[in-house]
């Protein structure tokens, strides 16, 4: 089997997590770990894009990400480069034949509700209408549970530092789940885009596949797992009315609430499995 198609990248990642000195209420200096956060400048051949406010931990797959689910770019095959250089604190894409139409999908924009400030350009909201999902897969409750055990004892930047969310891509076997992906960033935009991202390079089908978020489920959240094909959408925080519109329409199975062995489905209920008997209330 032929390895995906990867553009020519830089591998400039940046620590996640930076030390400084506190005072706890003692009046003790304290070494606490803090989130990084840095300014990133997204150029598209030579055209300044956005500015993404980022941990900094996977910046080519946040751009690529980003260009993916704005409808910018329809291939990794397009891109041709991806150049990252902190000291300017900007990335560049380079495409094959350029971005047809870019001037005008600028000038139409959505600004969402996603931490800092995520845009959807052009048409998206017209488009969902398009997107088509399988319905030939199930999510059992047994591997539900098995994918908020392995957030759970994942290691995370918001365990070390707090002050940024997380995006997982996790498999969904009839007996249990894993984490094949897991992103921290400042915006949880920003992750599910670095995720997006990293499932051009290496070929992923998100298809079968569950996202999983630790932020709210908003519209931006539902659009852009359905742009990765992706049928379940997990989140250990609530929703908005949008989302749950947009999920209702595309047919998106939507968890939230999801913590332990709690968790409200939404939407999408022909595909979600019980499996387990329900616990008695104390």
């Amino acid at each position: 089997m032929n390895a995906p198609y990867r553009p020519q990248l830089t591998d400039a990642g940046r620590p996640a997590t930076y030390t400084v000195d506190a005072l706890n209420e003692r009046g003790e200096v304290l070494p606490t770990a803090i989130a990084g956060e840095h300014p990133l400048t997204l150029y598209v051949d030579k055209r300044e894009v956005v500015t993404l406010m980022t941990l900094g931990q996977a910046p080519e797959c946040l751009a690529i990400g980003y260009l993916r689910n704005q409808r910018l770019v329809g291939s990794i095959e397009e891109i041709a480069a991806v150049q990252v250089d902190w000291e300017t604190d900007s990335v560049v894409v380079k495409t094959r034949k350029g971005v047809k139409g870019l001037r005008q999908k600028m000038k139409k924009r959505t600004v969402t509700t996603g931490c800092g400030q995520g845009t959807v350009f052009g048409d998206l909201m017209e488009e969902i209408e398009s997107i088509k999902l399988r319905d030939d897969v199930r999510l059992t409750e047994e591997t539900l549970y098995s994918l908020l055990d392995a957030v759970r004892r994942h290691e995370t930047v918001y365990k070390a530092a707090g002050a940024v969310h997380g995006c997982a891509l996790a498999s969904n076997e009839p007996m249990g789940s894993e984490i094949l992906s897991f992103v921290e960033d400042v915006g949880r935009h920003n992750a599910v885009d670095a995720i997006a991202g990293q499932m051009w390079l290496d070929g992923i089908d998100g298809s079968d596949k569950i996202f999983y978020t630790t932020g709210r489920l908003t519209s931006e959240m539902v659009i852009k797992a359905s742009q990765m094909a992706i049928p379940f959408l997990v989140s250990r925080s609530g929703l908005t009315k949008m989302g749950h519109d947009i999920a209702t329409r595309i047919g998106v199975t939507m968890i939230g609430r999801a913590v332990n062995k709690h968790y409200l489905l939404f939407t999408g209920k022909q595909r979600f499995v019980k499996t387990t008997m329900p616990t008695a209330l104390a």
